[in-house]
């Protein structure tokens, strides 16, 4: 089957509806959009379809989640990972930022601390402060060399542990620099969350989305099975299938105990799934894999064009992406933003018509993060505008 990620969606004015859209709508329409984690893809016919099937139904009262879901993840997570999960460590509920504070909630009591490796997506570093527990954060290691990629500073990491840390806030892969975290690294990470008695929440948000051939991902739990009664492993369709607005999300617990206090804390304070995100999430891991190795394709292209790009602005540098459709960009030394005032986001904004996401939100000011989830088109004039800036 052949799918269409070439052709231009009209996100401003759907039929001149003019359905709402976060990141077609935060800016006036002169300004093209690459901030956030959404892509201008349609998404699979088979989840359309099936979507269209259920709103002629007619009826959208109180769903269930279905069993038949819950087989559909364990055969994905069995394809794709090679980890035998179980029906019934899913928990099932609207979105992976929910899922991280109630996490919080769950595990940790008011004043212990919750660790964050930076940089990282945006409301990582929100959860401590809006649960009333301690906000922690440990650095990433940069490039070593333009070009290469970030690394997990175990040191750092274990320096900001205090007796207070409770709760570690993992990201695999990550969100936003692209990394695939290679075996040797995620060793000496298990090492130093059991030597300190830590509880990991491992957002896999993005895991479907590896852009290296022949690169496999491993869930965390999957990897180190001594630590899986420690970890909250977090799915969803969202990124892999562009389904963000369904709000469809696991999280996979293989611990009854950590279970049961993780969906105690869910009452009365998070709603049920709604039911189309359920049956889109279901079509998607059961049907759209080939629809999913086709994106890749063009995620990769896409990638190869921005890193050929990159290499003409002076001064910038981009660790390539291993992952999903997000580019972490550094911009401190640009030369093209040399004498101009304004973070480098607001610069590219207002004059270059360019609204990418400022890595201020990601504990790094300079960087910006750059969405390449988009037709060729609207990518190739995004990267025009950002020349007239960045080429100095």
């Amino acid at each position: 089957m052949e799918f269409d990620f070439a052709t231009p969606i009209e996100r401003r004015h759907p039929d001149r509806g003019e359905w709402p859209s976060q990141k077609w709508h935060r800016y006036d329409a002169s300004i093209l959009p690459l901030w956030v984690a959404d892509m201008d893809f349609r998404s699979p016919p088979e989840v359309i379809e099936a979507l269209q099937e259920r709103v002629d139904h007619g009826v959208f009262g109180y769903g269930l989640v279905p069993d038949s879901l819950k087989r559909t993840l364990c055969e994905w997570s069995a394809r794709q990972y090679d980890w035998a999960i179980e029906p019934e460590w899913q928990l099932w509920l609207p979105g992976v930022v929910p899922a991280l504070h109630l996490a919080s909630l769950a595990l940790t009591e008011p004043g212990q601390g919750v660790l964050t490796v930076t940089p990282i997506y945006p409301p990582f570093l929100k959860v401590a402060e809006r649960t009333g527990r301690l906000a922690q954060q440990a650095p990433l290691g940069e490039p070593d060399a333009p070009g290469e990629p970030w690394r997990l500073d175990l040191e750092a990491l274990e320096a900001a542990i205090t007796p207070e840390t409770r709760l570690l806030l993992w990201c695999h892969p990550h969100n936003p620099t692209g990394r695939v975290w290679r075996h040797e690294e995620l060793t000496g990470l298990a090492a130093l969350v059991e030597r300190h008695d830590l509880l990991v929440v491992s957002d896999e948000l993005h895991c479907d989305l590896l852009l290296d051939d022949g690169v496999v991902h491993r869930p965390l739990a999957a990897a180190f099975p001594a630590l899986a009664a420690r970890i909250i492993t977090l799915w969803a369709p969202s990124k892999t299938f562009n389904l963000a607005g369904l709000t469809a999300a696991c999280a996979v617990i293989p611990d009854a105990l950590l279970r049961q206090r993780f969906a105690a804390a869910t009452r009365g304070l998070m709603p049920d799934v709604n039911v189309l995100g359920l049956v889109a999430a279901e079509v998607a891991y059961a049907q759209c894999n080939p629809w999913r190795r086709a994106l890749l394709e063009v995620l990769r292209g896409h990638r190869q064009a921005l890193v050929e790009r990159v290499a003409q602005w002076p001064g910038v540098s981009m660790s390539v992406p291993q992952s999903t459709y997000l580019a972490w960009l550094d911009l401190r030394h640009a030369e093209g933003l040399a004498h101009r005032e304004g973070s480098p986001q607001q610069v590219l904004m207002e004059q270059a018509g360019v609204a990418l996401s400022d890595g201020t939100d990601f504990g790094w000011p300079g960087f910006v993060r750059l969405n390449f989830g988009t037709t060729a088109l609207q990518l190739e004039e995004a990267l025009k505008r950002l020349d007239t800036v960045l080429k100095g």
